[in-house]
């Protein structure tokens, strides 16, 4: 049964507190609440960020039902790295063709978990429905339930075709998936007064191993990630957790506000990318899990790795401070950025906030100050305007913004969702320093801010020229 409109926009949802300004509800509630219109989805669609959610759970087999296209529009977009099982690198596809549209899927689709099932025996089975098997209406909730009845793996469905919304909406549809069908279907072998769950972290160029290794010295267990390099077990026993730390995004605060409902695990919301930021995270766990003799560790701790870090940070602070810099990095978390320049001297000009939720607009303005400049349109006309308005000296953003950096004749810098390097905790800042600092001394700058060797004699005869005058 494929969810009704009533449900989707349960999903759009963000149980506004009572005590957020009445004026800050009514623009939240206006602008995620707001059915879009066909043709309107920019960016990521519904399907893809639901795929780029669930897949980090590395031992679980993700069949797309729909297209074989659509199961290769996110292939190796997004760099969630593994410590185990590498199955989740596997894309599986019903393959619907013109005959499946007008006789349905829903056996083509069965019988390709049978088989995936015989031949990978996965912990479990998530099934992605599709713009047009959700159109032609393929019951693919029975064809998972026949599934599990069949084979004894469990098999989920999961309703996310892509003209229901954008990339917000297919985090929350998936968050949605694992709290109806995941969590809480298996307990844990042993449970201590310090397990949380890290949720919204999908383990991008490893970057939850940035953070792991810290709670672990202060004798914090993290029971359950959701969902970098998660395995299926652990996050069906999540509902065990004392707290839930959600980390950096908006985008699954409702599957954290249905666990404090249903399970009365409580929540904070929290920052491992940035100095200040991971050691907020730290003290708030800390304080969170009510254990003195835990915050005393931790203060120590923060002392100790924030000194080791300011000692490696001093020569990228001699060399950037001062610089001016523009971000246009869509969907990535631009506060990583913004965190990292500001304690390297770096100023941010102006930002992108595309794809960014309410609370996180709200946030990144309030990083910038009151001169920052907000991007609406993230054109490269108006990113090349403020650049000469405001002589910048560097511009962070995707490949198609380049030509306004050569234009101008600055820095560029490409940060995406493929990158290679894990910027979380505390080596994190330092990975950013690194390729700041490697971008704004490349050679090439130098290269391109000269003449080209034809518009040489024509700058000396000009010179040559206001002397004679």
């Amino acid at each position: 049964m494929n969810p009704t409109p009533g449900k989707i926009n349960d999903s759009f949802s963000d149980f506004n507190s009572e005590d957020a300004p009445q004026q800050q509800k009514q623009k939240k509630k206006k602008s995620s609440t707001q059915l879009p219109q066909p043709g309107t989805t920019q960016g990521s669609c519904a399907f893809d960020s639901a795929m780029i959610t669930l897949v980090p759970i590395t031992d679980a087999a993700h069949v797309v039902h729909g297209p074989s296209g659509c199961a290769a529009s996110i292939w190796g977009s997004y760099s969630s790295l593994s410590s185990g099982s590498m199955l989740y690198k596997i894309r599986f596809s019903s393959d619907i063709d013109e005959n499946d549209i007008i006789f349905g899927g829903a056996k083509k689709l069965y019988k390709g978990i049978l088989e995936l099932a015989r031949r990978y025996k996965p912990a479990a089975v998530f099934v992605y429905s599709t713009c047009i098997t959700a159109l032609i209406g393929d019951d693919i909730e029975g064809v998972c339930k026949n599934a599990t009845e069949k084979t004894g793996i469990p098999t989920i469905p999961v309703h996310c075709p892509g003209f229901i919304g954008n990339q917000n909406l297919g985090n929350r549809v998936a968050g949605e998936a694992m709290l109806e069908h995941v969590i809480g279907t298996a307990e844990p072998n042993t449970s201590t007064p310090d397990d949380i769950n890290l949720i919204g972290e999908h383990n991008i160029a490893g970057a939850i191993w940035n953070v792991l290794p810290l709670l672990e010295k202060l004798g914090i267990r993290v029971l359950a990630k959701i969902t970098g390099d998660a395995i299926y077990k652990e996050v069906c026993y999540a509902h065990r957790a004392k707290l839930n730390v959600l980390l950096s995004s908006k985008a699954l605060i409702n599957m954290a506000k249905s666990m404090e409902k249903k399970y009365g695990i409580p929540y904070i919301e929290e920052s491992i990318y940035g100095i200040e930021s991971i050691n907020q995270c730290l003290r708030n766990i800390a304080a969170k899990l009510d254990n003195p003799d835990l915050q005393e560790r931790t203060e120590k701790l923060i002392v100790e790795e924030t000194a080791a870090i300011d000692e490696k940070l001093s020569l990228y602070i001699t060399r950037l401070q001062g610089k001016r810099m523009i971000l246009s990095i869509g969907s990535f978390k631009s506060w990583l950025i913004i965190f990292a320049a500001k304690k390297l001297g770096i100023e941010v000009i102006a930002i992108s906030t595309k794809n960014n939720t309410e609370e996180d607009k709200i946030r990144l303005k309030s990083l910038l100050g009151q001169d920052g400049i907000i991007l609406e349109q993230n054109s490269s006309e108006e990113i090349l305007q403020i650049i000469n308005e405001n002589q910048a000296d560097m511009l962070i953003a995707d490949k198609r913004h380049q030509d306004a950096s050569l234009t101008a004749r600055i820095a560029f810098l490409d940060i995406n969702q493929e990158r290679n390097h894990p910027y979380a905790g505390y080596i994190g800042i330092l990975e950013v320093a690194r390729e700041l600092y490697a971008a704004f001394y490349n050679p090439v700058w130098e290269q391109v801010c000269q003449l080209a060797p034809w518009e040489v004699g024509v700058e000396e005869a000009g010179n040559s020229q206001q002397e004679e005058i």
